[in-house]
């Protein structure tokens, strides 16, 4: 897990540090901490009901149509950006017909892209199509990789249109209070839980217990219906006004 996210991080130039992780799922919650301990990522974030966060994004995301087109242009002095228009015109046009033809309703919103490389590369970086095209790609060249060829030809390869249709808005609401009810118990269960080879009192919350806004200390396991966290001793973590649980790793 650690070097699939290195993958979609470090490998493309961006810090870990600079971002969340958001753990999901019954089982995300059991390894976020050690994840982001490795990763020296400074929080991590399991939202409200995370084994149906995928649901419930399957149920508010927005209708996504992805379109393409190879054309492999050399770009020797400048973007030809009269015939790149007439081409991503003509992908949008196929775009609205499709959203037609499926009766969806709405506007359409469109995000135009173009994959280029250095001319004898076997490989491509996707950018927005702008009319600083080549040189926005020498920057991310020079970000991802550490170096630029600003000399050398530059290919277009292939173009990339995104057709988005955004879907009715579900509100998430706020976190709600338990009842004293649902409180349980005042004292809080504790069992010896082995971290890092050490057994320590470790105190078992149920989520629907704990309080919106109110700082606790790890070690401790957190349960809930769909899902498990684990909280490492010296960690710090809350409940958002949303009922994310928010934990602090540095």
């Amino acid at each position: 897990m650690e070097k699939a996210i290195r993958v979609v991080s470090i490998e493309r130039g961006r810090d870990p540090r600079d971002f969340a992780l958001v753990a999901f799922g019954g089982a995300g919650g059991l390894h976020a901490c050690a994840l982001a301990e490795a990763l020296s990522i400074p929080h991590v974030i399991v939202p409200a009901l995370p084994g149906a966060l995928s649901a419930l994004g399957i149920l508010v995301s927005e209708v996504v149509k992805d379109y393409s087109r190879t054309v492999l242009l050399r770009a020797a002095s400048k973007i030809p950006h009269a015939r790149l228009a007439h081409e991503f015109a003509a992908l949008e046009e196929q775009a609205a017909k499709d959203f037609h033809q499926e009766a969806w309703q709405g506007t359409v919103h469109y995000q135009s892209s173009v994959d280029l490389r250095y001319r004898g590369q076997g490989y491509e970086l996707n950018l927005p199509f702008t009319k600083n095209l080549v040189a926005d790609f020498e920057k991310e060249h020079a970000r991802r990789y550490g170096y630029a060829h600003p000399d050398r030809e530059v290919e277009l390869v292939t173009l990339r249109l995104r057709a988005t249709l955004p879907t009715a808005h579900v509100g998430t609401g706020t976190a709600a209070r338990p009842s004293r009810a649902k409180l349980g118990p005042l004292s809080t269960p504790k069992a010896l839980v082995s971290f890092d080879g050490k057994k320590l009192a470790t105190a078992i919350y149920s989520r629907n217990t704990l309080k919106p806004g109110k700082k606790y200390s790890g070690p401790a396991i957190i349960t809930e219906y769909s899902a498990t966290t684990v909280i490492p001793p010296g960690k710090r973590f809350h409940l958002d006004r949303a009922g994310n649980l928010i934990v602090t790793i540095r």
